[in-house]
């Protein structure tokens, strides 16, 4: 994609979610969700109601989940599955969160990692970092930090990471190979990738592809999940995997994507022995 493309896609994704945060603060938004089962970042030409948003975050968040961190965040969550369902967190890691919104998974996350660990999330939308800041007060989270930036050029040190999760963002970046080599340099050897994304179960056309507004609705960026598992091998993954939902014939449908970043390999025998 052209850079002015690309810049097109960034404004467009950053002028839709500040438009979104800025109206859930004011408690008037109306959000745009599919059939049950599919993205809440997904285009549709019906608004939904309160109790609707209500019900999708309900049905990816347990209770527990929801009461850790108050349903009025919960609620902000504007993604398409759980990650840090699929994170295996421990003790003392540090996570990264790409897209991290009003910041749910982040909080979510530094529960899991304890005062010990640390939960970092970045996103490239003003009003999303200041949600998100204003947020880690509400929730009395020591342990996460938000920082403004692209993916595509990542605000933290190399192999500094322990997992990288998203929620339906990787899929909004026009480079997705730069972000995933991004996301690769981050974390480190053995390092875990575990996100939530949208992805094609056919080839989309060239007509969807194009559509800006269907960009920042998380479709026509899109990848499919062989063109997903491709470049995460491309990017120096190993292991990858996709788990896809069921797309109710619609052609595109949610899934729990896994990678992770190799461990250097042994030192040979000779190396050991410093021998010549």
């Amino acid at each position: 994609m052209p850079k002015q493309s690309a810049e097109q896609v960034k404004a467009a994704v950053r002028e839709r979610y500040a438009s979104r945060i800025k109206a859930r603060r004011r408690d008037a938004e109306t959000i745009p969700l599919t059939s049950a089962g599919s993205s809440c970042c997904g285009p549709s030409s019906a608004p939904a109601e309160q109790d609707e948003r209500s019900a999708w975050t309900q049905e990816i968040y347990s209770a527990q989940e929801r009461g850790s961190v108050g349903e009025a965040i919960a609620e902000l969550s504007m993604g398409c599955g759980n990650p840090v369902a699929i994170a295996e967190l421990r003790e003392g890691e540090t996570v990264l969160d790409l897209g991290s919104g009003g910041g749910l998974d982040c909080f979510l996350a530094a529960q899991k990692v304890g005062p010990k660990g640390r939960a970092i999330g970045v996103d490239m939308t003003p009003e999303m970092i200041e949600t998100a800041r204003a947020n880690i007060a509400k929730v009395g989270a020591a342990n996460v930090e938000f920082r403004l930036g692209d993916l595509e050029k990542l605000p933290v040190d190399s192999a500094n990471v322990d997992v990288i999760i998203s929620n339906c963002v990787i899929n909004l970046t026009p480079d997705k190979d730069v972000v995933l080599r991004e996301a690769f340099r981050v974390l480190k050897p053995g390092g875990r990738f575990r996100v939530s994304d949208i992805v094609w179960t056919r080839e989309p056309s060239r007509e969807e592809q194009r559509s800006l507004s269907d960009w920042a609705g998380c479709v026509a960026g899109a990848l499919t999940a062989n063109d997903f598992l491709a470049k995460l091998r491309a990017a120096g993954f190993v292991n990858p995997r996709v788990q896809r939902g069921d797309d109710g014939g619609q052609g595109w449908v949610s899934a729990l994507i896994w990678a992770e970043k190799p461990e250097p390999a042994p030192p040979q025998a000779s190396e050991r022995l410093g021998c010549c």
